[in-house]
């Protein structure tokens, strides 16, 4: 495992950019105009999002744990043991999380850059970068990012909490990710990521994308501050459960 923070950064980068292409890559297909995938719906759009996390951990995570994610990184963090120099790395992770999310939505706008123009609608063109909530209240859509990034944190450490066979639990934190999707993701469409949603809406905002209307930033802080919350909680809710009570039954 990496501890140098300028490798982590490099790695996360990678990493991150590897999730997003593939992330958003599969939203840009289903939305945008003239896609071969166009319509395809949720389904492929959840589906598409889970095999991404999947090959974003398989890709990098026996070098940094494959943090992808703030939430999962700063929840991380909070538990480690006051020792493990967690705090001291965070700021590399954080930086190569952001830095491929970025990346990753740049690249995406270079696959489908033929399509943009083709789109009408401006709505599904930030889409492909960011989330937006189905119906918009700041509380409602507080709480389901909470939920939903909860969920991911603490199922992320029982997977690897387990003895899995190599490999395996990569794949699992996949299908966590399209459960989340498919059970939780209808409200706002589930960041559950503080970099997926600010680094491709940053994209957005800078890129030269034909028709494209504003970046919404009045909604941008709760895919961020949402998810950090869900995932401080999921972690210490892990520890709390298995550490105080599992460990001394």
């Amino acid at each position: 495992m990496l501890t140098d923070g300028f490798q982590i950064m490099i790695a996360e980068t990678i990493g991150t950019a590897i999730l997003i292409i593939l992330g958003d890559g599969v939203v840009a297909g289903v939305l945008l105009a003239r896609s071969k995938a166009q319509n395809a719906g949720w389904i492929v759009i959840t589906t598409g999002w889970a095999l991404a996390v999947a090959i974003g951990v398989y890709a990098i995570g026996g070098l940094t744990g494959a943090h992808l994610n703030p939430a999962v990184t700063i929840g991380l963090a909070v538990i480690a043991p006051a020792d493990a120099n967690a705090w001291g790395l965070v700021p590399w992770y954080l930086a190569g999380e952001f830095l491929g999310a970025f990346i990753g939505a740049v690249l995406v706008f270079l696959h489908y850059l033929p399509h943009w123009a083709h789109t009408e609608d401006p709505g599904l063109k930030l889409a492909v970068f960011s989330t937006g909530p189905a119906i918009r209240s700041t509380v409602a859509n507080l709480i389901s990012e909470v939920i939903g990034t909860f969920l991911l944190v603490f199922g992320v450490l029982a997977i690897v909490g387990n003895e899995l066979a190599p490999g395996l639990a990569a794949l699992l934190i996949g299908f966590l990710v399209w459960a989340i999707g498919l059970s939780l993701g209808g409200p706002t469409g589930y960041a559950i990521n503080p970099a997926r949603d600010l680094g491709p809406r940053i994209a957005h905002a800078v890129l030269p994308i034909a028709g494209k209307g504003g970046s919404d930033w009045s909604y941008s802080w709760i895919p961020v501050v949402g998810p950090i919350i869900g995932g401080v909680l999921g972690a210490l809710a892990y520890q709390a459960l298995f550490t105080n009570y599992l460990m001394a039954a």
